[in-house]
């Protein structure tokens, strides 16, 4: 241990009888009101002390009730049968977004949502939910949202809408109705309603994240515009090409419950299922993979072409990375044909129809995908 001392100062070098006080006495300075022992005769009175208590206390207490919103709560004059305040209450529901369709439990308070659940009677879902599933309600609350309809920037009612637009359709030109995917069958119904009676209308149908590639792809493939269900617990080897279908690529909450299954070894299931993800980014998907590799986008159709190829006994030639991937997912798809899915997050309806050419040739179909 080193026996060397520090000095902060001079004063500790040569420390003068007043500094050695100063350092003896831990309070620098004088309390106001003198020796507690004769508080009524110090400079500093009692009542002045208490005076200056009350004052801070009195100054902190309107800060505070400055910055706080008054809420009142008025109590229920003749209270619904089922509600109790405190108590919340679960209620089914569906959340539709994109073409997404998932049972939930909204859990509520005197009325209002505040928390999204999974459904677990749900045989799909199995009470799974995602992120932007749990983020929904907090649209409920957004601060900009319109709180009734508007007509040139000023408040109106339903009444005054549905006239307006009765008296204004008939004599309308060509009508556009632009919706986001209609998974429900009211709805498309009620559209097709619409279109019979206004024959200029068309529905148009539009969807942030699109999945229109894969939709044309299977209508050249299959002759129908859809997308198919995939059974990833089912698949003993599972390739990805850009598809994070852990995180946002269709629907996650399905695809992370079979996944996991896979993955999990029991008794019934002995192997764990082996995943290859190839990607430009880090996504949720690729940091669950056994092997990852990275690709630009546009190299997919490339990819899934050498695959192609190379299940047939064909030599890749992208880059030595690439072309050593390739070679052994090639080979673990052939010895598990009819056990093996290779999904493609790609929006390119020709990479798309080489990707179903892929599971074709590993018997996907059936097994993987429904």
């Amino acid at each position: 241990m080193s026996k060397k001392q520090y000095w902060k100062g001079l004063e500790e070098i040569n420390p003068s009888e007043e500094f050695k006080a100063l350092k003896a006495n831990e309070f620098g300075e004088d309390l106001p009101f003198g020796d507690i022992s004769h508080i009524a005769e110090a400079s500093t009175s009692r009542r002045d002390f208490l005076k200056y208590l009350g004052f801070t206390t009195a100054a902190a207490t309107i800060a505070a009730s400055c910055e706080t919103q008054v809420r009142k709560a008025i109590p229920y004059a003749i209270k619904p049968e089922n509600v109790t305040p405190g108590v919340p209450l679960l209620f089914a529901s569906t959340y539709v977004d994109g073409g997404e369709a998932v049972s939930v439990l909204v859990r509520t308070r005197e009325g209002r949502p505040i928390k999204i659940e999974g459904n677990w009677d749900s045989k799909l879902t199995e009470g799974a939910t995602t992120a932007r599933i749990q983020g929904s309600v907090l649209n409920l609350y957004d601060a900009a949202r319109l709180k009734f309809p508007m007509v040139d920037g000023k408040e109106a009612t339903w009444e005054t809408i549905d006239k307006m637009m009765t008296e204004a359709l008939p004599a309308a030109g060509p009508i556009y109705i632009v919706t986001s995917s209609v998974n429900s069958s009211s709805s498309a119904d009620a559209v097709a309603q619409f279109v019979g009676k206004y024959p200029t209308a068309k529905h148009i149908m539009y969807d942030a994240i699109s999945y229109s590639g894969m939709l044309d792809a299977n209508m050249s493939s299959f002759g129908k515009r859809a997308i198919p269900a995939y059974r990833f617990d089912n698949a003993k080897v599972i390739v990805s090409l850009g598809a994070d279908f852990l995180g946002t690529w269709l629907s996650p909450e399905i695809n992370a419950k079979q996944y996991a299954k896979g993955r999990k070894i029991s008794a019934k299931n002995l192997m764990m299922s082996k995943h290859y993800q190839l990607e430009g980014m880090m996504s949720l998907t690729g940091g669950s993979a056994d092997e990852r590799y990275t690709c630009k986008p546009s190299q997919y159709g490339m990819i899934a072409s050498a695959i192609l190829n190379a299940l047939n006994g064909g030599a890749p030639q992208i880059n030595e990375s690439l072309n050593n991937a390739i070679i052994k997912i090639a080979a673990d798809l052939n010895s598990n044909k009819g056990n093996a899915l290779v999904v493609c997050g790609s929006n390119d309806a020709n990479t798309q129809t080489l990707v179903n050419a892929i599971n074709n040739a590993i018997g996907a179909y059936g097994t993987t995908i429904t």
